[in-house]
């Protein structure tokens, strides 16, 4: 092995000279700050455990690593699955049993009760909240996820600070230094004029984009909620201090770092405050100290907004910013798509997906711990003549039980009726009907919506990136409506989507005639199928299959003479199916020969038909032979 010293330096050369060139251009050539700030990165490094080390080096052996078809992705709020990090560690065999090797633990670090958004009001970036464990217990926890093949994510809330932080203290008392640390004003002059372009990120609960600070006497920038407070990232001291919180937890054994709500963080007099030339500037500096002190780690961004919106937070070959981004339209499109019974809009979102380069790698999800936005793309749904306003509130309507014969349980979220807008939350299960279905005792109902479900993660699974499953849903977990009797938890619906996990139920996960057991070994087989066919591999040419028929979505991968046709039906009605597509079918979830030209889908339901023109080639050989 090479001299450890040797090994950082020549990191820090490849990457040295852009990363100081990037931080002295945002921050007029601060010298002082830089040499702070380049003398940290290299504590950071020596401070970094040599397990961690040496998975930064098996990682930069194969730089891909992410991206294999065997990565399954689960995302959990930890006091909600096992009560603790130790309840976690306890409870990793299970995990290993779901297929999984991806660990997304929801936000744990310290926050305020009743003030922390779910854990996104961080009053300190060293601690875990006292009652799920200590940060000797987040390491421990990563330790033996490492031991098992498992990567471990954590989001970095990195936009602002709960008012409880220790910085925020400090400002509230009058240090001008940690004002300086956010965006602090003496009136409302400044802040009207930020007012005038700014969007509200939550107009009803939330309004506004400042709050006024009573122990400071002045008016403070609050994007999201009042107690959370902005940071001010035109100060380098701001940068220096949250990339070192960031390294820590990478020295803690986190893998995957989400940068939470990465387009705000840069806010500038005059414009939007999203998505500025700036934040593309701080996030490849964040990348450069990765690859320098911790190339095994990955950046997450989450970017919820427009395609267009998204893809740059990529950044490009030469110069990459975030590994993974998620794919939240095509997670919107798909509700639309469950609710309108019409393939169009996932199409035409698809369309655009599968054109951007095969390196930029999604996360693809039915549903996770957040609302569903509808950030739909309304012009091309005006061509289908359905308008912004009525086609969100019917969607909210079918999808909250509302709309006559719905069979789906959703709770709307920040509704204002004022703009006829609102979003959506709901477990996956409880949208796929399975809840209405149970409740009505209707073996029918409940047979299609379990279909539908299990159909759902297919087409997931069929898209190019990383699957990501959200906790409970690999048994049809269904709406906690315990929340509503939650003084702490009433005034936000999305814990309806946040339950406890049901070990009683997840013990019925291996029998295939419950709700549970047929959901989970589906999810297992499909996972099972993705890891050992080379057709799923991320390099795959993929496309749209024409179906003729706007109820069924058809998507075809090729990969090494393999094929994939799958074929997805989102209506209400079996369909007969033509599949006009070189190669001799089979199902690959049964084995099933299929003829192409006579196949039949139920209301629901899915194919996945494969074919391998290589193992045809070597029937065809051996008969010549005989």
């Amino acid at each position: 092995m090479e001299n450890p010293a040797t090994e950082y330096q020549e990191r820090f050369t490849r990457y040295g000279d852009e990363l100081q060139a990037l931080y002295r251009s945002l921050y007029h050539d601060d010298t002082e700050a830089w040499a702070y700030f380049e003398q940290m990165i290299s504590r950071c490094w020596q401070e970094r455990p040599e397990a961690m080390k040496a998975l930064d080096r098996e990682r930069l052996e194969n730089p891909s690593w992410y991206r294999s078809s065997g990565l399954t992705g689960m995302l959990m709020y930890v006091d909600a699955f096992a009560g603790t990090l130790q309840g976690v560690r306890e409870k990793l065999d299970y995990v290993q049993e779901c297929g999984v090797n991806y660990l997304h633990l929801m936000p744990l670090l310290e926050s305020p009760a009743g003030r922390s958004d779910g854990g996104y009001a961080v009053s300190d970036f060293r601690k875990v909240e006292p009652e799920l464990g200590t940060i000797e217990e987040l390491e421990a926890l990563a330790a033996d996820c490492h031991g098992r093949g498992i990567s471990v994510c954590l989001d970095f809330v990195m936009n602002h600070t709960s008012e409880d932080h220790e910085w925020a203290k400090r400002a509230r008392a009058g240090e001008k230094e940690y004002q300086d640390r956010y965006f602090f004003y003496d009136d409302w002059a400044v802040p009207y004029q930020f007012e005038k372009t700014v969007p509200q990120v939550f107009p009803t609960t939330a309004p506004g984009n400042f709050s006024w600070c009573e122990e400071a006497g002045k008016v403070v920038m609050t994007t999201f909620y009042p107690y959370q407070w902005d940071l001010n990232y035109a100060n380098p001291v701001v940068f220096n201090d949250m990339t070192e919180n960031l390294l820590f937890l990478c020295n803690q054994g986190v893998d995957i770092i989400r940068l939470d709500a990465v387009p705000y963080i840069w806010k500038e007099l005059g414009t939007n405050c999203r998505n500025l030339p700036q934040v593309h500037s701080l996030v490849r500096m964040m990348r450069l100290v990765c690859e320098i002190v911790c190339p095994g780690t990955l950046l997450l961004g989450e970017v919820v907004m427009e395609p267009s919106k998204v893809v740059p937070y990529f950044g490009s070959v030469e110069k990459p910013e975030c590994h993974m981004l998620y794919n939240v339209t095509t997670m919107a499109s798909t509700w639309h798509t469950v609710a309108t019974k019409d393939v169009r809009l996932l199409r035409h979102q698809l369309e655009q997906v599968f054109a951007l380069p095969g390196e930029y790698t999604f996360l693809n999800y039915l549903r996770c711990h957040d609302d569903i936005g509808w950030g739909l793309d309304y012009a091309f749904l005006a061509g289908m003549g359905m308008g912004e306003v009525a086609h969100k509130k019917f969607l909210n309507d079918y999808l909250t039980g509302r709309w006559p014969g719905s069979p789906a349980r959703g709770e709307l979220y920040n509704d204002d009726p004022s703009l006829g807008d609102a979003r959506l939350c709901g477990m996956t299960a409880s949208l796929c009907g399975v809840e209405s279905a149970r409740k009505e005792q209707d073996a029918l109902k409940l047979d299609w919506a379990l279909r539908l479900d299990i159909m759902l993660h297919a087409y997931m699974f069929t898209l190019s990136g990383v699957p990501v499953l959200y906790s409970g849903d690999e048994i049809a977990a269904e709406n906690d409506y315990s929340y509503h009797d939650n003084p702490l938890k009433a005034a936000d619906s999305r814990y309806l989507h946040r339950p406890a996990m049901d070990w009683e139920k997840a013990e019925l996960r291996h029998d295939p005639e419950t709700p549970e057991g047929r959901v989970f070994g589906a999810i297992l087989r499909m996972e099972e199928l993705r890891r050992t066919h080379r057709v799923f591999n991320t390099q795959a040419d993929i496309w749209l299959v024409n179906i003729g028929d706007n109820g069924v979505l058809g998507i075809g991968r090729y990969y090494q003479g393999e094929k994939l046709i799958g074929l997805f039906n989102f209506s209400e009605y079996e369909k007969p199916i033509y599949v006009d597509e070189l190669g001799e079918f089979r199902d690959m979830m049964t084995g099933e020969q299929k003829f192409k030209y006579s196949l039949s889908i139920p209301s629901g339901g899915f194919l996945w038909l494969t074919c391998d023109f290589n193992e045809e080639k070597k029937e065809t050989y051996y008969d010549d032979e005989d």
